[in-house]
């Protein structure tokens, strides 16, 4: 199943403008300027997603875990490898960057990063779509991409999708690429594109 070019282009303005919020909360909670960039979104079939990020992202990657409920629901995850995390909380909390895992702290801070981005994206979809979405409390993760997508994928027999979204956090002159991978399945994905549709028709209307 894919994204004709208009619902590409809907689905980006609208993970844009999630993201705009998702900055200007991250700017005020630290203090520095933040932007977040979507580059490029697509969707993929389950099975494809896990090699899309295997070539990107190797080794153990940080993963921020919501799971979120309602007309349209799914698990929305943000990864990013282990040095982008320790590079993005450094430059976050103001301190030495160092090597290795992520410390007890990190691992807060890195949660709530992921808590805001995702909290934002999800927000604008269901206010903008017009649909209720609930949220459940975020978790971090670290592990192999594998592991991650597995521990979704085996609890729904579903068909699933999942948008992935390559994500760039640019902070204090620093360039930190990132994914947001949103997995939906396909009644979720189907309804999605549904209320695309119809928001785009409300926006040709105003």
């Amino acid at each position: 199943m894919d994204l004709t070019e208009r619902q590409n282009e809907a689905l980006t303005e609208l993970i844009n403008i999630g993201y705009g919020r998702a900055a200007a909360a991250l700017s005020e909670l630290t203090g520095r300027r933040i932007a977040l960039e979507v580059p490029k979104v697509a969707v993929h079939p389950i099975q494809r997603v896990r090699e899309a990020l295997g070539e990107v992202l190797q080794g153990e990657v940080a993963s921020v875990h919501q799971v979120f409920s309602g007309p349209v629901s799914g698990n929305a995850l943000l990864l990013l490898d282990q040095d982008a995390a320790v590079l993005l909380n450094s430059l976050l909390l103001n301190s030495p960057l160092h090597a290795g895992r992520l410390r007890a702290a990190e691992r807060e801070a890195l949660t709530e990063v992921g808590n805001i981005v995702l909290n934002a994206c999800l927000g604008v979809f269901g206010n903008l779509l017009q649909v209720q979405v609930t949220f459940a409390v975020p978790r971090l993760d670290v592990e192999s991409v594998e592991g991650v997508l597995q521990s979704i994928s085996v609890r729904s027999q579903e068909l699933q999708y999942a948008l992935m979204v390559h994500t760039r956090f640019s902070v204090r002159d620093s360039d930190i690429q990132g994914y947001l991978v949103i997995i939906l399945g396909i009644t979720s994905f189907s309804r999605l594109l549904q209320e695309l549709d119809k928001w785009e028709k409300r926006q040709l209307q105003c």
